[in-house]
């Protein structure tokens, strides 16, 4: 069953919208509430620096991991059954979570926590390209849909705050139990079943298990590699593990007739420039969220809800950002927002240099709200561009690929970002409560560093964004005067077939390719 035209339900294609955004929200928010409460947990369950890293990657490297297989199962057995299997699972690993007597089996309800997003996250937006097919308002949707992390963003730290001290850090997971049950009863009574490819296609086992090990076994050797050194023999093997999945998964995928990934789709400029893009958007971004929480809390002595509304700016700026950008892409195209946010962000980053020990919110909180804008301004334009590369049968691939770069970028900037931010720090200075002034000199020495690197990424993206979009348009623009050149000459009369640009301002998308005149 597909959905009909959606200018006919107009008010439950918004309800559906709505129901798959609060899934994004509330895989997104579980990453900004954790950050507030980790200095808690550290005291609570006696964990390591090492045990608060992995209970924040574990989640991000099983989403991420799996982000790709999930999409494309969602593309073969529906949307709608996977999504809501995503958000059962969700609410599973987090009721787990919230139960959890020890470090130990907290990062196995963290585990099946990140299987929740890996399912859901790609048919929520393949069920908005499927409902919103009009470019414009599809633009306007994945804007909208985007605000749903700004506002995990903005709220997330805060009430993250306000529950840690009210509650305890065990409701920083189990407020997630009941909103998964709402969300299941509406995404059962609004979200259509869109079922694009045949159920008896053959499903890329293979392709699924060397995508996953290549994504895990990089990231868990930069994770590992914080502990035992970069260059340690299993940090090493783990790396090499991972580049030998990875070839083994490209050489595959291009023989295969029906591939988990369609890797020639990094072979259109485009597409592999907004994906790597995001990649660093994420590196860059959720890395410094953080580590920003955590300095307030153990530089600054601030109470979790305090350090919550500190940086809640950046949420704040992020929703209110991401549904212009859906508008201003519709309108103008992919290229002004998503260079402009990617240089705003960059910018606002290298601003947040002269944050010190005894830096007060007031100074600062500006830098904070630039950073958000940025961010909320460039990701719907990436989005966008990356689905427009793909028919809507295998949209769920593309965003499931774009996704996942994403998340990799999130679990690459946790890690390498606080490897920079506690290089100079004693093991264990950091489970605790504030760090003593010598060493919270060091934190902000550390957080100087991760800002330099992730200022430096954005702005890196933004000059590889215009460089290539600059390349497509000269190409564009000698293809067109050869094709003007050539119908001077004398052929037979034939009928007019419009060619439109798979990366037009409309986001057609190759799928849309030529119309009889």
């Amino acid at each position: 069953m597909t959905v009909a035209n959606p200018r006919s339900f107009d008010r439950r294609a918004w309800l559906t919208l709505a129901v798959v955004a609060g899934g994004l929200f509330l895989a997104v928010m579980s990453t900004t509430l954790i950050s507030v409460a980790l200095p808690t947990i550290g005291k609570s369950l006696h964990a390591s620096p090492t045990d608060l890293q992995w209970i924040v990657d574990a989640y991000v490297l099983v989403y991420a991991s799996l982000l790709i297989t999930g999409g494309v199962i969602g593309d073969r057995r529906g949307r709608k059954g996977i999504f809501m299997l995503g958000v059962s699972l969700f609410g599973a690993g987090s009721l787990v979570s919230g139960l959890a007597p020890s470090v130990g089996v907290l990062l196995i309800g963290r585990v099946l926590q990140g299987v929740g997003p890996a399912l859901l996250i790609p048919g929520s937006l393949t069920i908005i390209r499927a409902t919103f097919q009009e470019p414009r308002r599809q633009a306007l949707a994945i804007g909208l849909w985007s605000m749903a992390s700004g506002l995990s963003l903005a709220i997330g730290p805060a009430l993250g705050g306000l529950i840690v001290s009210g509650l305890g850090w065990r409701w920083v997971f189990e407020i997630n139990v009941p909103l998964a049950v709402v969300l299941l009863a509406l995404a059962a009574r609004f979200v259509p079943r869109i079922r694009s490819r045949p159920a008896h296609s053959r499903f890329d086992w293979l392709g699924g298990i060397l995508a996953t090990t290549s994504i895990a076994a990089l990231a868990y050797g930069i994770i590992h590699g914080q502990v035992a050194g970069l260059t340690s023999p299993s940090a090493l093997a783990a790396f090499a593990a991972g580049i030998v999945a990875l070839m083994a998964f490209v050489t595959w995928e291009r023989h295969r007739h029906e591939p988990l990934v369609e890797v020639s789709l990094f072979l259109q400029p485009a597409f592999a420039a907004a994906n790597g893009a995001a990649l660093i958007v994420f590196f860059a971004f959720v890395g410094s969220i953080v580590y920003f929480s955590q300095y307030f809390q153990l530089v600054q002595g601030r109470s979790p809800i305090a350090a919550g509304l500190d940086v809640s700016a950046i949420g704040v700026a992020f929703a209110l950002a991401s549904p212009v950008s859906g508008r201003a892409v519709g309108r103008v195209g992919p290229l002004v927002p998503m260079l402009g946010g990617l240089v705003l962000a960059g910018g606002a980053t290298l601003a947040l240099l002269h944050l010190g020990p005894h830096t007060p919110i007031g100074s600062i909180w500006w830098n904070f709200a630039l950073l958000g804008a940025g961010i909320g301004t460039c990701l719907t334009p990436m989005t966008q561009t990356a689905l427009s590369a793909v028919d809507t049968a295998h949209a769920g691939m593309a965003s499931a690929v774009h996704n996942s770069l994403r998340q990799i970028g999130q679990v690459f900037g946790v890690a390498v970002l606080g490897l920079l931010v506690y290089a100079h720090l004693p093991s264990g200075g950091s489970a605790g409560g504030r760090l003593d002034p010598t060493q919270g000199a060091l934190f902000v020495d550390g957080l100087h560093t991760a800002l330099w690197v992730s200022g430096l990424a954005l702005l890196g993206a933004a000059a590889v964004v215009a460089a290539v979009f600059s390349f497509q348009r000269t190409k564009g623009t000698e293809a067109t005067t050869t094709q003007t050149r050539a119908s001077k000459r004398p052929t037979a009369p034939t009928r007019a077939i419009p060619i439109r640009s798979g990366f037009n301002r409309d986001f057609s998308g190759p799928c849309s390719q030529a119309t009889s005149a």
